[in-house]
């Protein structure tokens, strides 16, 4: 598994299930359901759109970020727009001088030139695209006006959010077939403020594993380096952002679900705290489970791109339509010009990778350069917050995970070891867990309190990114998620150096993990990935912590 060869399932025309011979015995009900949802997707992609075999990159060529421009496929108008940021294209389709049907078209050709390079998609829906665009321009011929501070952009969407008459299967086979009646409030709210909806993306089953990969679609591939993931669980997004088959993506996030899978392709997320964003009809792989609460937010090659998604949604008043949105206006933050900032070198269970550690030791010189007040941070309870979010996730005994499964005798993935054998927790065990989480939250509250920290800034993760089925670790992001604050991640600028990011000879292992993290890092499989970090500032701080991470930007500009 993890091979180019196991991600191409998905572009079948036909379904094998159709010429199958009389003798043969009938596939389980999951394989038929999946091989015929593939096989829907690859037809839902034009004719004109389906890149001709002989322009495909070879299996063996690991990066194929570079492949839209040197294909020959697109035209040089195709390229011109999809290689501009949402910001460089908002005020040329509100001023008319691009139209959104154009737009429009170009990125999706691109985000199925995408798919069949990357397997990132999981529906399709350009005729709503093309009609939606061209009612965005019929408008402006009318009135003059944009819709919105997202007029005619087209916005990709994590498979999880509900288009009418589109699946979101979240990677199981049970939900295949089971079309959404309603758009998810996020996207009304989305397309109330001009977007275009043209693509959804690939999950992993449930949305609960930190790569790509389920029983339905497959695997979806890193565009930087196809041996290695995307992330997960919005791997599809962020694979598709970095194939620039879409300006703005949007994902989840429930244990570092948006920063993760940023992280590996090298671009931006920001993971709001709960309330900043609708969460109303969305579909989840374990719904009711909210003693970790599941976000949203933007995902996008530049923080411009996420500023510009966030302050939108914010100023749409998302509390009028979601109980569980909080009433907070969009706030302009002034930033002291002397941010105190923490930096957590390691999470004291696994120690970073070289070029992680090398990215967080110039950043910080950085920042120390830049005249702000750098000081160290260490972590005290890093394996209380792990050990609490792996007990919130399985507190049912993972029956609601289960019971999609055995709807159509779908197996366990191999990367759920940890659900399929889970034992439920008795209602008085969740609300210990309960009390225990606000504790820790309030503990917590009160150290940054004392500290006087603006921002912390850490590792991402422990390593850039890594061959498939090698997850390992996510406490670097999971003990925000039980904080419930804001927190972005970013790329520095830099990448990894093969020469110079090579293990210590007086390296020694925390752990079991840390030693396996060691054992599988590969300076050659790594050499010119980007390297991310992440800044994580207090609860309800977007704002503010998309102004600090200016600033890091600006500090490692110079």
């Amino acid at each position: 598994m993890g091979t180019i060869a196991e991600s191409k399932q998905t572009y079948m025309l036909t379904s094998k299930v159709d010429g199958r011979a009389a003798t043969e015995s009938p596939a389980p009900i999951w394989q038929d359901i999946g091989a015929r949802k593939r096989a829907l997707l690859s037809a839902s992609i034009p004719k004109e759109w389906r890149v001709p075999s002989e322009l495909l990159p070879p299996d063996s060529q690991d990066d194929v970020t570079m492949w839209p421009t040197t294909s020959g496929w697109f035209t040089q108008e195709e390229l011109a727009i999809t290689e501009q940021t949402a910001a460089q294209l908002v005020p040329r389709l509100a001023s008319g001088e691009l139209s959104s049907e154009t737009v429009t078209r170009a990125f999706c050709k691109r985000a199925a030139a995408a798919h069949q390079l990357v397997n990132c998609l999981s529906e399709t829906c350009f005729e709503r695209a093309i009609a939606t665009a061209r009612a965005r321009d019929e408008h402006f011929a009318k009135t003059g006006k944009a819709v919105g501070p997202l007029h005619g952009l087209p916005i990709s969407l994590k498979d999880n959010f509900k288009l009418a008459g589109l699946d979101s299967t979240v990677g199981f086979s049970s939900h295949v077939g089971d079309a959404a009646e309603v758009d998810s409030t996020l996207a009304t709210v989305l397309e109330e403020a001009g977007a275009v909806f043209y693509v959804k993306t690939n999950v992993p089953t449930a949305m609960m594993i930190a790569e790509t990969i389920n029983n339905v679609f497959g695997r979806t591939l890193n565009p930087r380096n196809r041996r290695t993931t995307s992330g997960g669980s919005s791997g599809g997004e962020s694979a598709l952002l970095v194939m620039k088959g879409s300006p703005i993506g949007v994902g989840t996030d429930i244990g570092g679900s948006l920063r993760i899978p940023a992280a590996c392709t090298g671009i931006f997320t920001l993971r709001p705290s709960g309330g900043r964003f609708p969460v109303r009809d969305c579909r989840s792989g374990m719904p009711g489970q909210e003693g970790v609460m599941s976000v949203n937010g933007p995902m996008a090659r530049t923080l411009e791109d996420i500023t510009l998604y966030s302050k939108a949604v914010i100023q749409s008043q998302p509390w009028l339509r979601d109980a569980k949105c909080l009433p907070l206006p969009w706030n302009t933050v002034e930033l002291p010009k002397k941010l105190k900032i923490g930096v957590m070198w390691d999470d004291t269970l696994v120690q970073p990778t070289p070029p992680i550690a090398r990215a967080l030791r110039h950043t910080a010189e950085k920042l120390l350069c830049a005249g702000h007040d750098v000081v160290d941070w260490r972590p005290t309870d890093m394996l209380q917050s792990l050990t609490m979010i792996s007990k919130f996730f399985v507190a049912d005994g993972a029956v609601a995970i289960r019971k999609e499964l055995e709807r159509t005798g779908e197996p366990w993935r191999p990367e759920m070891d940890a659900y399929r054998d889970a034992q439920p927790m008795s209602v008085y065990d969740l609300w210990s867990l309960q009390t225990e989480r606000t504790a820790f939250q309030n503990a917590n509250l009160d150290r940054w309190n004392q500290a006087g920290l603006d921002a912390l800034l850490l590792p991402t993760m422990p390593y850039v990114t890594h061959k498939h089925n090698s997850t390992r670790h996510v406490a670097y992001t999971a003990v925000f998620n039980i904080l419930d604050v804001s927190a972005v991640s970013f790329p520095t600028g830099l990448a990894v150096d093969k020469h110079v990011d090579v293990v210590s000879k007086d390296y020694e292992a925390w752990s079991d993990t840390c030693q396996a993290i060691n054992d599988e890092y590969d300076a050659d499989l790594l050499e010119g990935m980007p390297i991310s970090l992440q800044l994580v500032g207090r609860r309800l701080d977007e704002e503010k912590v998309l102004g600090m991470t200016e600033c890091v930007l600006q500090a490692l500009s110079n």
